[in-house]
């Protein structure tokens, strides 16, 4: 374990050996491990004291882990998650809020904060997180880094702490598109049916029209960029219904799951929790079974019609995040409507189960700006071979 945290955003655990291969094709790679897996030898706290007193040490390391470790990759360290993992700002009311070590006076962006910060700042090549409602895809926006949502259950999540396992995913993030591959070989294999070399490349006006100026001229250049590369993009609106309903939904039925997952242990227990996370469960405790049978339905509709819509060769260009990340002394109300902001953009993988791929290609005021790419079911590995191209061609005009 690194003996030097100078961001904040490593777990103090005293430091017990874990054992990994001699060789391999990670074997020059070291990762962080977000607090939700287990690893021999190690707790599991998931965020929060109770969860930690509770845990006890580890005998056996998640598969997903244990998979890393056979591939060579050595075990930095366990990485501080938002409480719970209820929580998209990065700032754990027990553990502090890890750096963010491409835009130090900005937000990691949670719960997968420690994770996106020890990549960020060189602490190490890569770091597992999880991505349920934008938890791999927001830090990664906000700290400069390749991050994946997989198609969910494509990786697997056995051996980690649930919050809404119908959304739950097991992502990871990485610096450099190469060593982000790397992984992706390791973790997913190869598509079953992978996407063609010039996939159908779609345009979604209404996630588009989101943005204010200022980040649309940011990612312009990004976006002519993948154009130039792939063909022009097939302009297409995405939402069903409205925003609202698609927001709702997704609220909905994360909540319901989240206070299944955890509310008995909250009731037991009555841990302390931060703010915001406490109000998040309260909130999670009155969904009603009408809210989420309606839900179910549209997310059925929804992810049908995502489907066809990306066929087996289509995927949408969208940006990954409404903005760069929030100033770390943002107040909580507009931290909290930024979120709200961004679960709108979030819903779409989230909802349809579909892998996003945030690629760190546009910046703003000096932050980073994600760009992603989202594919059919399944096509995860050919998503990362397509940003293996895009960073290859070269840029023109990007901000």
């Amino acid at each position: 374990m690194i003996p030097h945290d100078p961001v904040h955003a490593f777990v103090p655990y005293p430091a017990v050996a874990v054992p990994a291969a001699s060789t391999g094709p990670l074997a020059d790679l070291r990762f962080g491990v977000k607090d939700l897996f287990d690893v021999a030898g190690y707790p599991t706290g998931g965020g929060n004291p109770i969860l930690l007193a509770l845990s006890g040490i580890k005998t056996r390391s998640a598969p997903t882990v244990q998979k890393l470790l056979d591939a060579g990759a050595r075990f930095a360290g366990k990485t501080v998650t938002d409480e719970f993992a209820f929580s998209m700002n990065g700032n754990n009311a027990h553990f502090g809020a890890p750096l963010n070590g491409a835009a130090r006076e900005r937000i990691t962006g949670g719960s997968s904060s420690g994770s996106a910060s020890v990549v960020s700042s060189g602490l190490c090549d890569f770091a597992l997180g999880t991505d349920t409602g934008g938890s791999v895809r927001a830090p990664a926006n906000h700290c400069g880094l390749y991050g994946l949502r997989p198609t969910h259950g494509r990786v697997s999540l056995e051996g980690a702490l649930d919050l809404a396992p119908s959304f739950d995913t097991c992502g990871w993030f990485a610096r450099d598109v190469g060593s982000f591959a790397r992984v992706a070989d390791v973790l997913l294999g190869a598509d079953a049916k992978p996407l063609p070399q010039r996939p159908r490349l779609l345009w979604p006006k209404d996630i588009w029209a989101m943005l204010e100026a200022p980040v649309r001229d940011a990612l312009d250049g990004t976006a002519q960029r993948v154009q130039s590369l792939l063909g022009p993009a097939t302009p297409l609106d995405v939402v069903l219904e409205s925003w609202d309903a698609m927001y709702w939904s997704f609220r909905y039925l994360q909540g319901r799951e989240a206070w299944l997952t955890d509310g008995p242990l909250i009731e037991r227990y009555a841990p302390p929790l931060g703010p915001d996370v406490a109000e998040r469960f309260a909130w999670s405790r009155a969904v009603t079974d009408a809210q989420v049978n309606t839900a179910c339905a549209f997310r059925l509709d929804f992810r049908a019609r995502l489907a066809q819509t990306l066929g087996s060769d289509g995927v949408l260009l969208m940006p990954s995040m409404p903005d760069i990340a929030p100033l770390r002394n943002a107040t909580g109300s507009s931290l909290e409507d930024y979120r709200n902001r961004a679960i709108r953009m979030l819903c779409l993988a989230g909802l349809g189960g579909f892998p996003q791929l945030s690629m760190p290609l546009a910046q703003r005021a000096g932050a980073p700006l994600g760009i992603s790419l989202l594919g059919p079911a399944g096509a995860d590995r050919s998503l990362v071979a397509l940003a293996q191209r895009i960073a290859l061609h070269p840029l023109r005009g990007a901000q």
